[in-house]
């Protein structure tokens, strides 16, 4: 009894002492947003002030109501943000070096001065700071908020117990809106006995990190701002100059990092990368998954976030090909083929083989075989096909000229060549001229010549020891298709580039309604764009950007990083992905496509090794497909472990006693199985050609559990998994076995496999390919 009571006293200490920390940091926090009310009060008077300045009524006032609008209203956009949790971090700091304040108002000092830990290991907190999503300052500028990307905030993610700096205690703040909910601690120097406002500083919770990782997954990923590591902090800080080349298996965190990236560039040099920053990640569900990261972490509006089947406007990826449809798809042979399918396009059934003019009192003929002499000279260049129509127009204007005899008219340079002019203006002028060129030369757009490449007699033409006869017939069939699969895309793109855009006429932008009003219109025919107009249709418009972060990059097919390079050819990139997760089944030709688009730029490489998401039991299975996959390479360590191992379960005789057992009863037992398990999300993977399938089996179980496909579960995670039928995957493509290393990995609770009979289940149900 006496022991109950002095743990149940003690137990009342520690609550006692959690609370009083919690009504600290809500003093903070209620104090935080006291002057966010203010600092939005502030921008909505800036925006009614530009607003009354637009009356004034000159050119002058006009600008400088644009520019003051458009700063005041991405403030005002800011600050007017619900974040789940604004303020997430605090760092008690010791006495720094020297006495450097920051733009942030912050110390810059990474060391203790000398001194700040006195000889009985003994010290006072000099300095404490607030680490949120944006920055806040009070009215006297002193820092009440410090931005996560500020230097300032970097010991709260770099600081450790091995080199913790000036860093006493990291404290991670959870927060709902305007109230905070728990605290949890990390002491950096453990050994140390440190005093805060003349009292002990105190310590609540058992780790910051392994709270985070407990929480259940939803459907959309949650940032990790409050949780970064040091080796990711390096990589979301690494100067963006050149390239910067990220590895990390299962786990590691390379997405999110990517995405913290992308809010740090910005926030580092907003100036530099008002060009738009790109990231590009491998299918729509990942997009979807991520694309509420980055207004989370304080950034939106110059990020564009596009999967790969999404890169070209007005087409978008829906179908999937079949693994041999996709090599030769994928496969830099793919240029040669379209560069021919570009010129040969030109030659449909329906272009003229006679052209018939007046001039001169005479009647001009051009037949087939001068007609196909002249197309042959004019593809003689090495501009794009659509940009060759004006040489091919000359041709066809010096052949009629040389019939008509007009040259030898006139001995005079000057009669002879304005005789020419005159010649040509006729010809041009007449409608037969007109509609012969179009249908002999059209205008050809890249959805016309894939069109093309769907019949097998033209495709097999063009592709002629390029492609096998196997490799031309499914390419056709699949272009036959209505829709486009993510390699149709980049197929696309690539013949954009091979056959140009011919210059389109400047269209006259239109007067501001506001300038019609005023008269301004006579002083001014064509106003110039504001500042805020401009930046709009820049971003409407843009094809390349100021950075590029491509995600899972080690699935890019050849073609594709050719897509992809087009629009970094002045960037700088960040490069995330895991060769042991490739999906594209001839690595090191992907590999030489990827250095082609990232030029000479020198290369930074960084490595994640820590997996955060997978308790060992799991990431100790995947293991086991990876040494198949990839002998010799390394799975990242697992931080944490939860005791559950994964379970294995046959269709053999499961769910259907009298005797086989029926995929889809058994796939939706174990989901609702695990539904009852976890708080959280449930992801089914299986092999692409069961999707439809297995959503079915699935169909009533609500939102928490979602069917996919093997390639789409690339970068998503859930609290649990089910994996069916490990050899279906497998057998997929050459590169199954990488693609089922991915499926095993999306757990970060529980892990169920279901054993079909081709998986050769031993009596534990566990199938032949994870047996040691």
């Amino acid at each position: 009894m006496a022991a109950q009571a002095h743990t149940s006293a003690v137990d009342s200490v520690h609550d006692s002492v959690r609370d009083r920390e919690i009504d600290v940091e809500q003093e903070h926090l209620d104090r935080v947003y006291r002057r966010l009310e203010e600092k939005i009060h502030e921008a909505e008077f800036l925006m009614n002030d530009a607003a009354e300045r637009g009356q004034v009524g000159t050119p002058g006032a006009l600008a400088e109501r644009d520019a003051q609008v458009f700063r005041a209203g991405i403030h005002l956009s800011r600050l007017n943000n619900e974040f789940e949790d604004f303020l997430f971090g605090r760092i008690d700091l010791l006495l720094g070096k020297d006495g450097k304040k920051g733009p942030d108002g912050a110390y810059t000092a990474v060391e203790p001065a000398e001194g700040a830990v006195r000889p009985d290991n003994t010290a006072d907190i000099a300095e404490t700071l607030h680490i949120g999503r944006i920055g806040v300052l009070d009215q006297e500028y002193a820092p009440l908020v410090i931005d996560w990307r500020a230097p300032a905030a970097a010991p709260f993610y770099r600081s450790t117990p091995v080199d913790p700096g000036r860093v006493v205690r990291r404290r991670v703040i959870r927060s709902k809106g305007r109230r905070v909910l728990g605290v949890e601690d990390d002491l950096m120097r453990p050994e140390l006995k440190a005093s805060l406002d003349g009292r002990e500083l105190p310590v609540i919770g058992d780790g910051a990190l392994m709270a985070a990782l407990g929480r259940a997954r939803s459907h959309t990923m949650q940032d990790i701002v409050a949780s970064i590591q040091a080796e990711q902090d390096l990589v979301i800080r690494a100067p963006a100059a050149s390239v910067t080349y990220v590895e990390g298996g299962p786990g590691t965190g390379k997405t999110a990092v990517a995405l913290h990236r992308a809010a740090y560039l910005l926030y580092q040099d907003r100036r530099r990368y008002a060009g738009g920053i790109l990231i590009v990640s491998p299918t729509p569900l990942l997009v979807a998954y991520t694309e509420g990261v980055l207004p989370s972490l304080g950034e939106e509006g110059q990020v564009a976030i596009r999967a790969i089947g999404s890169l070209v406007d007005g087409a978008e990826a829906t179908l999937y090909d079949s693994p041999a449809t996709a090599r030769a798809k994928g496969s830099s042979r793919m240029l040669k083929v379209l560069r021919k399918a570009a010129r040969g396009a030109l030659e449909h059934d329906r272009a003229p083989t006679r052209l018939r003019v007046v001039a001169f009192g005479r009647r001009l003929e051009l037949e087939g075989e001068e007609l196909d002499r002249i197309r042959r000279t004019a593809l003689g260049g090495t501009a794009p096909v659509n940009l060759l129509r004006p040489r091919a127009r000359r041709l066809l204007l010096d052949a009629l000229w040389a019939q008509s005899g007009g040259a030898a008219r006139h001995t005079d340079p000057e009669l002879a060549a304005e005789l020419r002019s005159s010649f040509d203006e006729d010809v041009t002028s007449e409608e037969a001229f007109v509609q012969f060129l179009d249908a002999w030369w059209p205008e050809l757009t890249p959805q016309t010549v894939l069109a093309a490449m769907a019949d097998d007699r033209r495709l097999g033409r063009w592709a002629r020891r390029i492609l096998s006869p196997g490799d031309i017939r499914r390419v056709a069939r699949s272009l036959r298709r209505d829709g486009h699969s993510v390699h149709d895309i980049a197929l696309l793109d690539e013949l954009q580039s091979v056959l140009g855009v011919p210059a389109r006429p400047r269209r006259k932008r239109e007067l501001d309604p506001l300038d019609q009003l005023t008269g301004l219109e006579e002083l001014m025919p064509v106003r110039e764009e504001s500042q805020r107009e401009r930046a709009e249709r820049l971003a409407a418009e843009r094809v390349e950007y100021a950075h590029v972060i491509v995600d899972e990059a080690q699935d890019l097919t050849p073609m594709q990083w050719r897509m992809v390079g087009r629009r970094g050819r002045h960037a700088t990139w960040t490069v995330v992905g895991d060769p042991a997760q490739s999906s594209w089944s001839d690595p090191d030709e992907a590999a030489e496509a990827r250095d082609e688009a990232l030029g000479t730029r020198p290369r930074r490489r960084f490595e994640l090794t820590v997996n955060y998401r997978n308790p060992a039991e799991i990431a100790e299975l995947a293991a086991k497909v990876l040494a198949l996959a990839m002998p010799g390479s390394r799975a990242p360590s697992a931080v944490r472990s939860t005791g559950v191992q994964p379970r294995f379960v046959s269709t053999d005789g499961q769910c259907d006693p009298g005797g086989k057992g029926s995929p889809e009863k058994t796939v939706r037992a174990e989901a609702e199985r695990l539904l009852h398990l976890v708080d959280g999300t449930v992801g089914v993977v299986v092999a692409m050609h069961r999707r439809e399938e297995a959503r079915r089996w699935l169909d009533g179980l609500g939102d928490r559990v979602v069917a996919l496909g093997s390639l789409e579960a690339k970068g998503l995670e859930y609290d649990a998994t089910v994996v069916v039928s490990p050899a279906e995957i497998a057998d997929e493509s050459p590169a199954g076995l990488r693609v089922l290393y991915v499926a095993l990995t999306r757990a970060t609770q529980q892990l169920t496999v279901v054993s079909g009979e081709r998986d050769e289940p031993d009596d534990d149900g566990v199938p032949d390919l994870l047996r040691d």
